[in-house]
């Protein structure tokens, strides 16, 4: 019998008659949903692209868990790194240096976009955001420039600021609980659904320019935060134009720009960062997830040397006591070793054209399949039951209600047959990581075929 079989089995033992799944639901939270309806996999273990249950059954990670798990699973550089670091120096309060920060600081400064001179390490990508939000504003305190503007299909956090910045129904939600003054939102560069009604390139990018009618109108704003590409809500890839126009924009007014990476960062999109696809270069930039491929929990604020210098001689009012822990610093450190041993950030460019080619079949052989975006290994497939309208299967109201989605249909259909993908309300987020092999993406978009005839049936017919 497997030694891991072996330890689930003594480890069972103590649960009496009940489930790991049975006392995980009972005494903990499941996130984002209503808690009746939960039912967990219990997950076992988890090696390269795949996880496992406690039957051992096998699952294809199409999604890198939460868009994550960039490096796969069980790689030993990282394991290693953990668990030296562990016996030399577990903790420490994050007053004092240490070696592992150091490293982690030299490896950064080479492949954050340039600029970005000063970091200050989390543990999630809430608290990056929540820490960009108040260095804006320490540093403009005097001038009471404290707007924030972000976009309403967003989604940077669930503590108070960076739910507040937040424009998906997860900040409608809980609005009336946290609703903060100060916070401002401006329509996501969406073409497939254009705010505007408009085209492009006809469109002249209309949503960029938006943005500067919203900075002079307001007035006081000191920030703009973007997802250069937008994570969970949809994997929208902007026009070739936005972002650089946004950056002018934001130049132009003295408004300080956060790109939000803590999904898109990593090689995930197919460059170490989002931003570099365009050759922007943000004043804060703000990642979590694949900076340890989520091994241990870690983040990063990292900003320009203007709001590095103002803390030369300003009270810099932030920390906590994980800051800069040690154990999430080493895997760090593990984790830019093997993006650059195994160049992975040129190997996500190269697999996500790939990718975006079985995606793209999809489209053609299924109604159902209203929309394939991407880039990298990075990728969305928006469902429709109207093509021509566009008309989506089920809408932000249903999924608060916790009412059955079609895309969860399909995912479901997906598990049956060994393959996991990330759904949300209209669409599925397709991210596998970034050691992924073609066979391996032929596997899961052949699975996602055959899922797809769940929702061809119910297309509307003209």
């Amino acid at each position: 019998m497997a030694v891991w079989l072996i330890c689930y089995m003594q480890e069972s033992a103590h649960l009496g008659s009940k489930s790991v799944s049975d006392v995980t639901k009972e005494l903990t939270f499941g996130t984002w949903r209503k808690q009746s309806s939960w039912r967990p996999l219990v997950v076992t273990r988890a090696e390269g692209v795949y996880f496992f249950d406690d039957a051992n059954r096998r699952y294809l990670d199409f999604s890198s868990q939460l868009m994550c798990s960039n490096l796969g699973h069980g790689n030993r550089r990282v394991i290693e790194a953990i668990k030296s670091q562990a016996e030399k120096l577990a903790y420490v309060s994050p007053a004092y240096a240490t070696e592992v920060r150091a490293e982690l600081a030299l490896r950064l400064k080479d492949v954050l976009p340039e600029g970005l001179v000063k970091y200050f390490f989390g543990t999630s990508g809430t608290e990056a955001n929540e820490a960009a939000v108040k260095m804006i504003r320490m540093y403009y305190s005097r001038e009471g420039r404290t707007k924030i503007v972000s976009r309403f299909n967003s989604y940077h956090g669930s503590t108070a600021a960076s739910i507040n910045l937040t424009g998906d129904f997860r900040r409608v939600a809980v609005d009336a609980h946290t609703s903060l003054p100060g916070f401002v939102r401006i329509p996501d560069p969406y073409c497939y659904r254009c705010p505007f009604g408009l085209k492009y390139p006809e469109c002249g990018v209309a949503c960029a320019e938006y943005l500067e009618y919203v900075i002079r109108s307001e007035g006081n704003v000191g920030g703009v935060v973007v997802e250069p590409v937008t994570g969970t809500n949809g994997v929208i890839v902007p026009p070739k134009e936005y972002l650089p126009r946004i950056r002018e924009i934001t130049k132009e007014h003295g408004v300080f720009l956060v790109a939000d990476e803590v999904m898109s960062g990593w090689g995930r999109t197919g460059e170490w960062f989002a931003v570099d696809n365009w050759g922007v270069k943000p004043d804060i930039l703000t990642t979590a997830k694949g900076i340890t491929s989520a091994y241990v929990p870690l983040s990063l604020t990292a900003t320009s040397k203007e709001l590095a210098d103002y803390f030369e001689d300003n009270y810099f009012a932030h920390g906590h006591t994980y800051e800069a822990h040690p154990l999430t610093l080493a895997a760090g450190v593990a984790a830019i070793d093997e993006y650059r041993e195994h160049d992975l950030i040129k190997r996500s460019k190269t697999l996500g054209g790939y990718l975006g080619r079985r995606l793209g079949e999809l489209a053609e052989r299924h109604p159902s399949v209203g929309d394939v975006r991407g880039l990298g290994l990075f990728w969305a497939v928006e469902i429709v039951k109207d093509r021509e309208r566009k008309t989506p299967f089920n809408t932000s109201e249903d999924k608060l209600g916790g009412r059955p989605l079609m895309t969860d249909r399909v995912a479901s259909q997906m598990m049956k047959n060994g393959v996991y993908v990330n759904s949300w309300v209209s669409h599925f987020v397709v991210a596998p990581p970034l050691i992924v092999k073609e066979e391996e993406i032929d596997r899961g978009v052949d699975v996602f075929d055959e899922a797809l005839r769940i929702a061809d049936a119910e297309v509307t017919h003209a």
